[in-house]
């Protein structure tokens, strides 16, 4: 059987973890760059210093800094950050031809475009009609996936015969796929639980306790399921790995990055000075605003969403915030 080959294309945390779970499932795997530097210094030293370090290559992986020569591949892992797809996807434009022998894009950033509200899979759609897309979600940290720890994954493809292929290329013992059909969930449980993880760690940083934690993840997934469903997803994919598999795992611990950014303001420091020395980029707090603009534009009540949003881009105090989540009216669980 002829050997798959994946381009990767984004050289962070994830995408460098991505090419190592591909080289493991056996592929040829080439991973662009941005940074041409950043390119030569993965081929040389075989380790990603900047994003991923102590971890080291596979030698096997090649780097580029050549955009084109990442698109001559049999798939390729869009691992780009949410707000940069549609930048991405023009570049490719003219790399990478239509119709159904085309390489598929599997996306992999989770978010929703911040100026159009677009979900990942509607913007490549709109810069690259014709193309045949997936999604790749779920609860995964780079550096257990490029330690090669057991993990498991969604992938969502609108055509069985695409996802079953692309599970093969991608799948191994510990980076075990578990195939969807329903693209828009995949990516809408991606996107929400960046912004309920910062959600869980003001709570960590206020030191609210366990159980208000709890409390949040469960009441947060409830706003994943309802914008989910909304916007077309199935509710059986948000209580999956994409949905409640990844919002656990980002609401409880360190590694994730929204969760430290929210214990952090939640401890009393400034949005700015986190954000200014981070070299990766935390989602949620670009998602925040697009979750909340697109909940509003569906008449979906998410009060956890909006008071995230209202910290981040607005400027409320915490305390008060907080007070304003309990304040609100006993309800029913359940419709």
């Amino acid at each position: 059987m002829k050997t798959k080959t994946i381009g990767v294309l984004g050289a962070g945390a994830w995408g460098t973890a991505l090419a190592m779970a591909a080289r493991r499932a056996g592929c040829d795997v080439v991973i662009w760059a941005r940074d041409p530097a950043l390119a030569a210094r993965l081929n040389d030293e075989h380790v990603n210093r900047d994003y991923l370090p102590g971890i080291a290559l596979d030698p096997a992986i090649r780097a580029t800094g050549d955009l084109a020569e990442a698109a001559r591949c049999d798939a390729m892992l869009v691992v780009v950050p949410a707000q940069h797809l549609r930048w991405i996807g023009e570049k490719l434009a003219p790399l990478v031809a239509g119709g159904t022998d085309a390489p598929p894009l599997v996306i992999c950033a989770k978010g929703i475009e911040l100026g159009t509200g677009a979900l990942m899979s509607e913007v490549l759609a709109e810069v690259l009609p014709g193309r045949v897309l997936a999604v790749l979600s779920g609860p995964t940290f780079a550096a257990e996936v490029a330690r090669g720890q057991p993990s498991a994954f969604t992938l969502a493809a609108e055509n069985a015969d695409t996802g079953a292929a692309l599970a093969a290329m991608l799948g191994s013992e510990t980076f075990r796929p578990y195939r969807s059909r329903d693209v828009v969930g995949a990516q809408i449980g991606g996107a929400v639980k960046n912004v309920i993880a910062i959600a869980c760690g003001v709570v960590s940083g206020r030191a609210l306790g366990d159980n208000a934690r709890a409390a949040l993840i469960t009441r947060g997934l409830a706003e994943v399921i309802r914008l989910g469903v909304a916007l077309g997803g199935r509710p059986e994919t948000l209580m999956g790995l994409s949905g409640l598999g990844d919002l656990t795992l980002t609401c409880t611990s360190q590694q994730s990055r929204n969760f430290s950014l929210g214990a952090a303001l939640g401890a009393g420091e400034s949005l700015d000075a986190l954000l200014s020395p981070r070299r990766s980029v935390v989602e949620g707090v670009f998602s925040a605003a697009a979750v909340a603009r697109l909940a509003a534009g569906h008449g979906i009540e998410m009060p956890i969403t909006q008071a995230v949003d209202d910290i981040l881009n607005r400027g409320a105090d915490i305390e008060e915030t907080i007070r304003g989540l309990l304040a609100r009216p006993f309800t029913a669980e359940t419709p």
